[in-house]
C-alpha cells in the first residue's frame, strides 16, 4: 500500500494518464497476470483450473493478481451458489480487447527467447 500522497504514486498516475504503452504494462504487467489473461483468452475457467496450469505461483499471489485484474475490468468473476461453491473467472470486452497484444507480447517472446 502506497499513501495517496506520495510522490511515487503521484508519477505513477502521470505517466500513465499520459502515455498509452505505460498505463497498457500498468495494466497486465506482473509476472502471472499475462499468464492468467493468455489462459482466459479459451474461455472461462474455474480458479481450481488456473491454480492446476500454474503450480509455481502461489495461492495468495493468483488470488491477488486476479482480484487486480478484476477491480481494473479486465476479468470478471462469478461465483455460483452451489455446495461447494464454484468461482469462474472470464475476460471482460475490455480483457477481450488485449488478445492481439498479448498474442504479439508471445510471438515476439518465442521469436527472441534465448
Amino acid at each position: 500500500m502506497r499513501k495517496s500522497s506520495s510522490t511515487n504514486l503521484e508519477n505513477e498516475l502521470l505517466i500513465n494518464g499520459n502515455c498509452g504503452m505505460a498505463y497498457t504494462l500498468d495494466l497486465i504487467g506482473g509476472r502471472w497476470k499475462p499468464s492468467i489473461l493468455y489462459k482466459l483468452l479459451k474461455g472461462s475457467t474455474r480458479y481450481s483450473q488456473l491454480r492446476k496450469t500454474m503450480p509455481a505461483v502461489s495461492e495468495r499471489i493468483l488470488i491477488l493478481q486476479l482480484r487486480e485484474l478484476e477491480s481494473d475490468g479486465v476479468i470478471s468473476r462469478t461465483v455460483f451458489p452451489e455446495v461447494p461453491p464454484r468461482v469462474e473467472y472470464q475476460l471482460t470486452d475490455l480483457g477481450k480487447s488485449l488478445e492481439p497484444v498479448l498474442r504479439v507480447l508471445s510471438d515476439w517472446g518465442d521469436a527472441n527467447r534465448v
